[in-house]
Parts: C-alpha cells; structure tokens; sequence
C-alpha cells in the first residue's frame, strides 16, 4: 500500500516495509474551509466570545494598536484587517489614530513587502506610515511589571502607550503552550528579547509544557498573565487546514476566546493512538518556514516510544543561517548542561542575534538525541551538518525508510502526513 506526505505545496509517495504495521496515517488536510472567509470574520466579530463587540470597546479619542503575526504563518491578516478598521471607525476611532505591529517575538525583522504581503494592501493604505515590525532589541520597549511567576513584562512602546489593545493570529497545536493563539500574540509576540529569553528559557522544558494542554501549563499561564498586564482586550484567531484555508474563527476575550478556539482545533487534529509507536514518519508541513518546522519534529517526539526513530522530512530551505546553531549542537554539552547554561545568561557568543526559539532547538535537539535516534531528510543540509546534529542523514524518504527496516524489522508505525499539526493522543 502506498502512503504520503504532504510536502511543499505538494506530496511525496511512499511504501512501506511488509514487517512493519501501521497504526495511522491520518490527515487533517482534508477537513474542509469556510467557502466565505469575510463572511466568517464578520459572524464572529458581530458575536464576540466573553466581550463586547469592537464597536462598543472603541471610544473616540483612543488610540488603538492591531497586533499580527508574521510571515510564517498562514494567518489571513490581510482579510481581517479592514473589518477590524471599519467597526472602528463606526465607534469613532478613525485611521489616523489606529496602528498596526508585527508581532514578530524574536524572529527576524521583515521588509516592507512582507509586512504589506501579510497586512494587506488596503491596510497599508488605510494606515501609512504606521504598519511597524515590533523589534525585541529595541530600547524603547517599556517595563510594565512581572507575571505571578516573575517572568519579566517588557513589551512594545506602542502597546504600552495605546488605549486599547486588539490581536489577529491562529489557534494551531504547539508543542509548549499546549496551543498558538491567544495572548502569544504579545508574549513573545511583542515583548522584548529579555523578556522572552526569561519566559522561554525558565519554562519551555517543564513536564506541563507540551501539546493539547492549557490548565496547569506554567508556559501558557505565564503567557495569559503577560497577556492580561499588557491590557490585550480583544482578539481574533483562525483555525485552519493544512492547505492554510479557514476552518473556522474565533473572537473575543483573549482567554476566553482562544479556550473555545483550543478545543476545537483539539477536536480536530487530535489523533488517537492504541500504543506508542516505534516509529513516526512525519513532515513539516504546514509550518515548513523557518523555526517552525521543527514543531512536527517535537509533535512527533510526544508519539514515539523512548528509543524509538522518528523519520523527519523537512527541506530545511528556509531555516536562515543555521550553521551556527549546527555546530553548537555539536558540542559534548549534554540538553540539560547547556540549557542550564542558557538560564544563567550565558549565551555563545554566536548565537546573541538568534531568535530565542532557535537557540532553544538546540536544547531540545539535543535532548531528542539523547532519547531517541531522528533520520532526517532534508535538501539544504548536507550529511556532515546533519551528523554534527545528532541526527541520521538521508536524502530522501526511500533511503530513511530502508536504513530504518534494517534496524527495526517489526515496527508498529505512525505516519503523519502533516506533523506540524497533529496532537498524538495515547490511550
């Protein structure tokens, strides 16, 4: 029988071994969108969850801030925007007093085409001269306080200094905060680099901090708390396909919102296993840009046994100047002395200008080294840059899964053709 995985827009076929068994190969790409993505915005801009209607928060006089994600999620921004802009303006806050950021986190600054590709160029027009990348290194971020944790609050000048505080981004699984949306839109999403090494490296290898789970998980409370100081007062999250269509929409109270919003998308990517699997055959899609691609990585890692292979298909194309962060992964440093490291402050040289979520791959790659072995099939990286990560090299998905046979004869296997999305649930 023939499987697949759904990779670059498009999908790569193979077989399996007659030894090995599978469990599931389930994907979510099929579940169907909204035919009318406006019409959807507006059903649940009209109906907000736990708030009033932005027509009722705006006042005249305010100035307002709309929050976005970036680039590297499929986020419809550029649709949501006018809306959110129009029911302003009927509450009295004209354009000119309204401001738009990129809620980046650390991730790098996008150019000006980026920011008109993802807001829309309507929004552009609409807000000239004030569609911002939020910068993490700036030393205009202002200190607003400290969650109930500790955790350092440092964010945006303009979402310190606006009147009311509104967030467009997606409810997608995540391997740390149970799932994206909600208040990530400003923590990390605007916070400042300290602030985000603070909460990132205090909290991303906690035993709570993983996949489908919001209560009790200090990574995400600590999140809501940001969220709350930083008066976040509405927000609009999308849920979405593998082929980045919406599934549905959720508004309202950043909390309250994005619990509904969790929910579902649990409801929906949620894939029962009997039994840990041996192994998982997985790709990046549908977060293949970047840092995010190694999210199927670590969904696959809740799956898999302890010393058990995950074959990892990610083209790695995208992934920036990765080689520092290879060389790093390199060192005899065990996951736990070099995050240790990390919370002290005590950060190589080299990887100062990284986002904090690549330098956190390397703790977590190393610690999948030290469980498990991860054959990774890539195009950018060659075998030597992939040897120095810990990791099998192979070229394609026929070679992972031959050189794997050879190992493990009899497997029960677990394929996802989509693992940036998938919640493994084991019975």
């Amino acid at each position: 029988m023939d499987y697949y995985l759904n990779y670059e827009g498009g999908r790569i076929n193979f077989s399996l071994p007659s030894g090995w068994n599978v469990l599931t190969c389930q994907d979510c790409s099929a579940v169907s969108e909204v035919q009318d993505v406006e019409r959807e915005i507006e059903r649940v801009l009209d109906s907000p969850i736990g708030s009033l209607r932005l027509e009722e928060l705006g006042k005249p006089g305010m100035d307002v801030v709309v929050l976005f994600d970036d680039i590297q999620r499929p986020t419809p921004s550029h649709l949501a925007f006018p809306h959110i802009l129009n029911r302003l303006n009927r509450a009295g806050v004209p354009d000119e007093r309204i401001s738009a950021v990129c809620a980046l986190g650390t991730h790098p600054l996008h150019t000006r085409e980026q920011l008109e590709k993802k807001a829309g160029k309507e929004t552009f027009r609409r807000l000239e001269g004030r569609v911002y990348n939020h910068d993490p290194r700036s030393n205009e971020n202002i200190l607003i306080g400290r969650t109930s944790k500790g955790t350092l609050v440092e964010v945006n000048k303009l979402v310190a200094q606006s009147d009311l505080i509104i967030g467009i981004g997606e409810c997608m699984p995540h391997p740390y905060a149970g799932f994206g949306g909600g208040c990530k839109i400003v923590m990390p999403g605007v916070a400042s680099y300290r602030a985000v090494a603070d909460h990132h490296y205090t909290w991303m290898r906690h035993r709570n901090c993983k996949l489908n789970l919001l209560e009790g998980n200090p990574f995400y409370e600590d999140i809501v708390d940001a969220g709350r100081l930083s008066r976040l007062s509405f927000k609009l999250d999308f849920v979405m396909n593998e082929r980045h269509g919406v599934i549905k929409a959720f508004a309202g109270d950043p909390v309250e919102a994005h619990k509904k919003a969790s929910e579902f998308a649990s409801s929906l990517y949620l894939i029962p296993l009997a039994k840990r699997p041996d192994v998982v055959i997985t790709s990046a899609a549908p977060l293949e840009i970047g840092v995010n691609a190694m999210k199927s990585l670590l969904n696959a890692s809740f799956a898999v046994r302890t010393g058990g292979t995950i074959i990892w298909v990610a083209s790695q194309k995208n992934s920036g100047p990765i080689m520092p962060l290879v060389e790093q992964m390199a060192t005899k440093e065990t996951a736990n002395e070099y995050h240790h490291r990390l919370i002290r402050g005590d950060i190589p040289d080299h990887l100062k200008n990284f986002g904090i979520s690549f330098i956190m791959m390397v703790v977590i790659f190393k610690e999948l080294s030290e469980k498990l072995s991860v054959v990774h099939v890539t195009e950018a990286l060659t075998k030597e840059q992939v040897d120095m990560m810990n990791f099998i090299y192979a070229s394609n998905l026929d070679d992972a899964v031959s050189a794997t046979f050879k190992s493990m004869p009899k497997a029960d296997v677990a394929i996802f053709p989509s693992g940036g999305s998938v919640i493994p649930g084991i019975a």
